[in-house]
C-alpha cells in the first residue's frame, strides 16, 4: 500500500487505461473502481454533455474514486488542399467498397478543449489524466482548487521532467509496447517499460504509473519492482463484458497473435499501436492529427456498422494475445 494507493483508497494497484473512442464505457470504469482499482472514462471525443452524463454515469454505479481523460489541443494549421486530396484518395477504395460518399474533411476536427475542461471541472473526478502535452498553470490550479489530482502522460525522460516542473501530481509513464496513441510530444524513446519505469521513478519526486504491455500479475509485479507506485492496463480489458469494443474490434483481439501489432499513423494522424489491418498497410500520407482522425470518422464508423475490422482502428499493445474474455472484476483479479 504506497502513497498513491492511499490516496486514491485502492485495493488493487492498477489503473484502467482510459481507451477513448469506444471501448472505455463508464460500465467499465465503474467496474473496476468497485473491484478495487482506478477506472478511468476516456473523455477526448466527449461533448461537454456527454463528458457530464459519463460522470453521472459512473456515479450511479460506484461511490468510489475514478478518472477522467483528456487530450491537450495541439496547434496545427489547416492541411493544404493538396494533402487532403492525397490522404483522401488512400480512403477512397474503402469507402466505395462500403458504398460511402468520397471522404472529405469537417469543418470542425476536434470538441472545443475550453467547454470540455469546464465540464470535467463541473463532473470534479478524482483524478483527471492528460496526454498530447501538457496543461497550463491556470489549468492545473482550477484543478487543484477542486481537490482533483494531476496525472500527466509521458514517454520519455524529458517529457517525465517537464510534468514535474509543471507540478503534476503523478506521471504515467508510457512504454513502447503500449497500445493506442503515443502520449508524447518531445522526443518518445519507445523504451520497453520496465527500463522506462525505472528511468523515470529514478529521476522524478512525484508518484509514477507505468503503462505499456503489462497484460497479467507478473508484469503488474515487475512494473512495481521497478519504481511505479500503479500499472495502468488497457489491452487487457479490450474484451471485458462491461467494455465498449465492438463485434469486429472484439473478433480481430480473439485473433492476434503476439506479432500482430504495429505502430500508424493511419488513422488519426498521430503515431498509435494496433493491430495491423487493410488501413495501417494502405494510408501511407495520412494528415497530421486531428484532421486525419476526422477525415477517417465515417469510414470507422461505416466499418463497425458492418462488422469489418479491416478498416478499423484496432488499437492494442504488445501481448494483446494473452487477453480473454470476461468480466472487469476477474480480469482485474487476475493482474493482482
Amino acid at each position: 500500500m504506497n502513497a498513491l494507493m492511499q490516496r486514491l483508497n485502492l485495493r488493487v494497484p492498477v489503473v484502467l487505461a482510459p481507451m477513448a473512442g469506444g471501448p472505455g464505457t463508464p460500465e467499465l470504469a465503474a467496474a473496476v473502481c468497485e473491484a478495487g482499482g482506478l477506472g478511468s472514462v476516456g473523455s477526448a471525443y466527449l461533448t461537454p454533455t456527454q463528458i457530464r452524463e459519463a460522470g453521472a454515469q459512473v456515479r450511479a454505479r460506484t461511490d468510489r474514486p475514478f478518472a477522467l481523460n483528456v487530450f491537450v489541443p495541439e496547434e496545427s494549421a489547416w492541411p493544404e488542399a493538396e494533402a487532403v486530396a492525397r490522404a483522401a484518395a488512400e480512403l477512397a477504395p474503402f469507402h466505395a467498397a462500403l458504398k460511402l460518399p468520397p471522404p472529405t474533411l469537417p469543418q470542425r476536427v476536434s470538441e472545443d478543449f475550453a467547454a470540455q475542461f469546464a465540464a470535467v471541472l463541473e463532473v470534479r473526478p478524482d483524478v483527471l489524466s492528460f496526454t498530447f502535452g501538457r496543461l497550463s498553470a491556470d489549468h492545473l490550479r482550477a484543478l487543484r482548487a477542486r481537490g482533483i489530482l494531476t496525472v500527466g502522460t509521458a514517454t520519455g525522460l524529458m517529457e517525465a521532467r517537464a510534468l514535474e516542473t509543471d507540478g503534476v501530481d503523478a506521471i504515467v509513464v508510457q512504454g513502447g509496447a503500449a497500445g493506442g496513441h503515443r502520449g508524447g510530444w518531445l522526443e518518445d524513446e519507445l523504451a520497453d517499460t520496465p527500463t522506462l519505469t525505472r528511468s523515470v521513478a529514478a529521476a522524478v519526486g512525484v508518484p509514477v504509473i507505468a503503462a505499456g504491455g503489462v497484460m497479467n500479475r507478473a508484469g503488474v509485479r515487475a512494473v512495481l519492482d521497478t519504481g511505479a507506485s500503479l500499472a495502468q492496463c488497457g489491452t487487457a480489458f479490450l474484451r471485458a463484458a462491461e467494455a465498449g469494443t465492438s463485434a469486429p474490434y472484439r473478433a480481430a483481439l480473439a485473433a492476434a497473435g503476439p506479432s500482430d501489432t504495429t505502430l500508424t499513423r493511419a488513422f488519426s494522424g498521430r503515431p498509435a499501436r494496433g493491430l495491423r489491418n487493410a488501413m495501417t498497410r494502405a494510408a501511407e500520407q495520412p494528415l497530421p492529427y486531428p484532421y486525419q482522425n476526422a477525415l477517417t470518422r465515417p469510414l470507422r464508423a461505416a466499418g463497425t456498422a458492418a462488422g469489418r475490422a479491416d478498416v478499423l482502428s484496432l488499437w492494442a499493445g504488445e501481448g494483446v494475445e494473452q487477453g480473454r474474455e470476461d468480466t472487469a472484476a476477474n480480469i482485474l483479479a487476475a493482474l493482482w
